[in-house]
């Protein structure tokens, strides 16, 4: 789906068998859900050649997910786009993200961090015998300008903008609105398929949004202004100190 991935064992059930399982995963994901690729499956169910009955388990998975996180935003997560067609993507990279920790976790490691498309996964310590620690970009600067540092063990984090691919998120109760007071909005959440559906949710809420993630419980959330300002959740400082986990 056009996204880089980055995947980290620190582990010694580390091999080149458990790392290619993990990317071979992450193939046959993009062989599904990819909306740029027309021998997808999603790119048939747009097309209309295949009927429901036809999709395939982890499909229909996608699609009840989908329907459950429209209803936890007062349908501020839509997967279908403004001309008619479904479009997953905002919800699939986390989900695919998690599924690839859990096959790490059958095999017995407890230590990594899976990273695709700025969405991460992170698991126990780093190599240093620390938390994961995670730089969030400073929109303002696509040079990968970090403007603050979270530190993570067993958390998922992700980030919602339009400052890198421009207006691919929408306010699905306005459709034809460009989303412009916020820049990126970063969720931390009890793993990367969490906070990255909740992040795309908020994201499309705009000012709203912020004060959306402070109400869900177990989650954190720093969101950057088009004008520059910075608004955190309650609890999201805890993140920033090494000490925290």
């Amino acid at each position: 789906m056009g996204m880089p991935i980055i995947v980290e064992i620190d582990d010694r059930e580390a091999s080149s068998e458990l790392f290619n399982e993990v990317f071979s995963y992450f193939v046959s994901v993009d062989e599904k859900f990819s909306t740029y690729k027309e021998t997808s499956e999603i790119s048939a169910i747009n097309r209309g050649e295949l009927k429901e009955e036809m999709w395939s388990n982890d499909m229909k998975e996608i699609f009840a997910l989908s329907e459950e996180t429209k209803r936890l935003t007062g349908g501020y997560f839509d997967i279908v786009t403004r001309n008619g067609t479904y479009d997953p993507s905002g919800l699939v990279k986390g989900w695919a993200i998690l599924k690839a920790a859990n096959i790490l976790r059958s095999h017995g490691v407890k230590n990594f961090y899976i990273e695709a498309g700025g969405d991460i996964e992170t698991s126990g310590k780093n190599t240093e015998g620390n938390s994961w620690y995670i730089g969030i970009q400073n929109p303002f600067n696509k040079k990968r300008e970090v403007v603050k540092t979270v530190y993570l063990r067993n958390k998922g984090i992700a980030t919602s903008g339009t400052y890198l691919r421009g207006q691919h998120i929408y306010n699905p109760n306005d459709k034809n609105k460009p989303l412009k007071d916020v820049l990126s909005l970063t969720v931390i959440g009890p793993n990367v398929y969490e906070a990255d559906r909740f992040a795309t949710a908020a994201f499309a809420m705009e000012n709203a949004g912020i004060e959306f993630i402070e109400r869900l419980e177990g989650f954190e959330g720093y969101q950057i202004n088009h004008d520059g300002n910075a608004i955190m959740t309650s609890g999201f400082a805890n993140y920033i100190s090494n000490s925290y986990v």
